[in-house]
């Protein structure tokens, strides 16, 4: 195999990285380019994406190629799910997206409900229902009569969107398209009575393509500014977490999938979609993977809970502090649902993890370290609860669990997770979403073939910790609180938004 260099642009919803991926002689090597955020800029009321910012930092990272003497063959673009643009008929970008943070959709499932019923949605698209998903953004969108979807020409997610600002080309990933809830799981093809209570068709969207197919070279503008020479853009798994799933080192079938950042999405690959009475009661969705693969998951909210507590503490303060801090305190003294709908976008996190604790009869945390352990603690208990839920949905035996992405640097959590489910708890490489994002590219240029020789190299390129379970009494004991907590009178309902993961997240 000669040596070949992939640019992965790898797109979360905190911040963004570019990371050199070099394949060569069946090891792969990464290395990052550059690192920018990605803020909410919020608008009269309204939560937004700087489009135009994630170009220019896309931009960079090419012109860091160059800077550094590096010939890549092509290049990935990933991001969370779920958000859009819209064109016109020339091709110009009405306005900026919005995020799905946003509150105008915090009613749209249910009103939405009064036109198709509930259960309906979820049959004709396996998708768990949040208020953010895609389908409820429309609605919202054609509710109000917006400009932007009446001007439309052509609707496309924040990948292909952003693959469009490089090539011009317009196309709809199948990964990142399936976390719309518009598509149906078994054609793969837009839903055409969904669409139609939105005031859209399947035209307003572009050609569907599967990961690992290439979209299309650089423009002329994006070589001119950046310096650089004509470079294929390849679909890989649009959706970061379909992504980071690729770069699980696992050579067989029977683990589940922990994609840990922001959001946490736990599940299974599976070649068929998986919808019936239980997992719609249960709220599992069915996304699309690479390779012919449904990953069949439940989406958590994940470090969003620290994320936001740490900005109001001062981002001064370190997470191996904040770990520091957390070991130091007395277990399971303060536990929350995260997936409460009171932690969606609170203006101060610090303050809805004391209400609610109080609402539940417990104490509220104090010290900086009390809060980090309620988080952690709860963390690792909602895994225990979702993924027994996922073993009674799934057809094998699920025998280990692997962490991927941001949250498998997180040793203690890692533990915890371990200590809570009871069974070993694998930590996979932190940048598993860009991982899987380069050996995409590489099946696209015909380097690697199927999903199972992609693994095979990566179990030969990284080295997995594993964590065994400890005290496993202790942490069913607490299981059996959490369970109480999360099924008393004072639980907020579960947020129809709970997602990861939008990932790796």
């Amino acid at each position: 195999m000669n040596k070949k260099n992939f640019l992965a642009i790898d797109i979360g919803a905190s911040s963004g990285r570019t990371i050199l991926g070099t394949l060569n002689n069946g090891v792969l090597e990464i290395k990052e380019l550059t690192r920018f955020a990605n803020s909410l800029i919020e608008l009269n009321g309204h939560f937004y994406w700087n489009l135009l910012s994630l170009y220019e930092a896309i931009l960079e990272g090419l012109k860091k190629t160059v800077r550094d003497g590096i010939e890549i063959s092509s290049i990935g673009i990933d991001t969370w799910g779920v958000d859009f643009i819209a064109i016109d008929k020339s091709q110009e970008i009405l306005g900026m997206p919005y995020s799905y943070r946003d509150p105008h959709t915090t009613d749209a499932p249910e009103n939405f409900f009064k036109l198709i019923p509930r259960r309906n949605v979820y049959e004709s698209t396996g998708i768990q229902i949040m208020n953010f998903n895609t389908l409820y953004q429309f609605y919202t969108l054609n509710q109000n009569q917006s400009t932007v979807l009446k001007e439309a020409d052509k609707v496309m997610f924040m990948p292909d969107a952003l693959s469009f600002m490089l090539t011009k080309k317009v196309v709809m990933e199948y990964t990142i398209a399936s976390t719309a809830q518009i598509l149906n799981p078994y054609t793969k093809q837009p839903d055409a009575e969904l669409l139609s209570h939105v005031g859209l068709d399947k035209n307003k969207f572009g050609q569907l393509v599967m990961p690992g197919t290439v979209i299309g070279n650089l423009s002329d503008s994006v070589c001119r500014q950046a310096g650089i020479n004509f470079v294929p853009v390849v679909a890989v798994g649009g959706h970061d977490t379909a992504s980071a799933v690729v770069s699980v080192p696992a050579l067989d079938e029977n683990f589940a999938y922990l994609s840990s950042g922001t959001w946490s999405l736990m599940g299974i690959e599976v070649k068929e979609p998986i919808i019936n009475s239980e997992t719609y009661g249960l709220n599992f969705t069915n996304e699309g993977g690479v390779d012919g693969t449904i990953r069949f998951l439940k989406n958590i909210c994940g470090m969003w809970l620290l994320e936001q507590c740490r900005k109001e503490w001062g981002t001064e303060l370190s997470y191996p502090y904040l770990i520091g801090q957390a070991m130091e305190c007395k277990p399971f003294e303060y536990l929350i649902n995260p997936d409460a709908a009171v932690f969606s976008n609170p203006v101060s996190m610090t303050q809805a993890i004391s209400q609610y604790c109080i609402d539940a009869n417990q104490e509220a945390p104090q010290s900086v370290g009390e809060y980090v352990r309620c988080i952690f603690d709860s963390l690792a208990l909602r895994y225990k609860q979702v993924l027994e839920s996922l073993q009674s949905l799934a057809p094998f035996v699920i025998n280990r669990l692997y962490i991927i992405g941001g949250g498998s640097q997180n040793k203690l959590l890692n533990q915890f997770t371990a200590n809570a489910t009871g069974i070993p708890v694998i930590a996979g490489h932190t940048e598993a979403t860009a991982i899987g994002n380069i050996m995409m590219q590489a099946k696209a240029l015909n380097i690697v073939g199927s999903l199972s020789e992609i693994r095979q190299i990566i179990c030969d390129s990284v080295s997995p910790v594993t964590y065994q379970p400890e005290n496993t009494g202790i942490w069913n004991e607490a299981y059996n609180k959490f369970n109480k907590i999360c099924n008393n009178k004072y639980n907020h309902e579960e947020r129809s938004l709970s997602r990861e993961s939008i990932r790796n997240s």
